[in-house]
């Protein structure tokens, strides 16, 4: 597909319904403003996506992936986008592994039958890595609002804090995530999820930080994983259903997160920009 000057070819692609607009500016610079980013995201007024991701060249890996959010914030991580990222660069390399640079550090993709398999690095566990406002166990976290307290906090390559409660699909997500998110306990804002677990299987819905509700968020489930592991409900190695579908995550021995789960193009098209 052609591009003239003043248009940008695009994909649209989804992991479990987390979708995203991806740019390619390796050999075209591309620079987006916060208010252009929210209009490409904005589902009625342009293409719509949770984050737009731009692929950016890179000395010391595969790819470099900047992301941002519905709103135009930049951020560190995101796992699906990653996966979706991952197997772009595995189509364009054959290799059988690909790096990718992120603000948050170095990712690796590789294949895992029909899907990808993406190492997202270590889970952080100390306060002031999440970072919280204050010192205090990130396992059980001094904060309550509502039906949600003591919240397990991990940083993925973004912030997390992790509710258990007796069933997700009871608690007002659209209520109280906004509310958490810009908390003064987390001064860079937080990822907010909420989760329990039935017959072996983490149930987990998220409300991302500058997206809203998502049907699902990569480092989320991370998160989810070593949350439930760490406060002893399971195993290092978990299926978490997301509201858009399973990821399989395991929390290494080395500190790192393997996510395992499908990277699924949508479409592909132009912008006028």
């Amino acid at each position: 597909m052609s591009c003239n000057l003043h248009t940008r070819r695009f994909l649209k692609m989804q992991g479990l319904g987390n979708d995203f607009v991806i740019f390619d500016a390796r050999e075209r610079e591309l620079s987006l403003s916060d208010d252009a980013v929210r209009h490409i995201a904005s589902r009625r007024r342009g293409v719509g996506c949770d984050q737009l991701i731009i692929m950016r060249a890179a000395e010391d890996a595969d790819i470099f992936m900047e992301i941002r959010n519905a709103d135009g914030s930049r951020v560190g991580a995101c796992g699906n986008a990653t996966r979706c990222v991952g197997r772009l660069m595995l189509d364009e390399t054959g290799k059988s592994s690909v790096s990718i640079r992120t603000d948050a550090g170095l990712l690796s993709a590789k294949r895992a039958g029909s899907g990808i398999s993406v190492n997202m690095g270590p889970a952080r566990l100390e306060w002031s890595e999440i970072p919280l406002a204050r010192q205090m166990d990130t396992v059980k976290a001094d904060f309550t609002l509502g039906p949600l307290s003591n919240p397990v906090c991990v940083n993925m390559g973004n912030p997390h804090a992790v509710f258990f409660v007796p069933d997700v699909d009871a608690v007002d997500l659209e209520t109280y995530g906004p509310q958490i998110e810009t908390d003064p306990l987390f001064p860079e804002r937080v990822n907010v999820s909420i989760a329990h677990i039935r017959d072996g299987i983490i149930r987990q819905r998220v409300w991302e930080r500058g997206a809203g509700i998502t049907e699902a968020c990569g480092s989320g489930a991370c998160a989810g994983a070593v949350a439930a592991a760490r406060l002893g409900l399971a195993g290092r190695k978990s299926t978490v259903q997301l509201d858009g579908g399973p990821l399989e995550i395991e929390w290494l021995e080395d500190g790192t997160v393997q996510m395992t789960g499908s990277a699924t193009l949508a479409f592909e098209g132009e912008l006028s920009l």
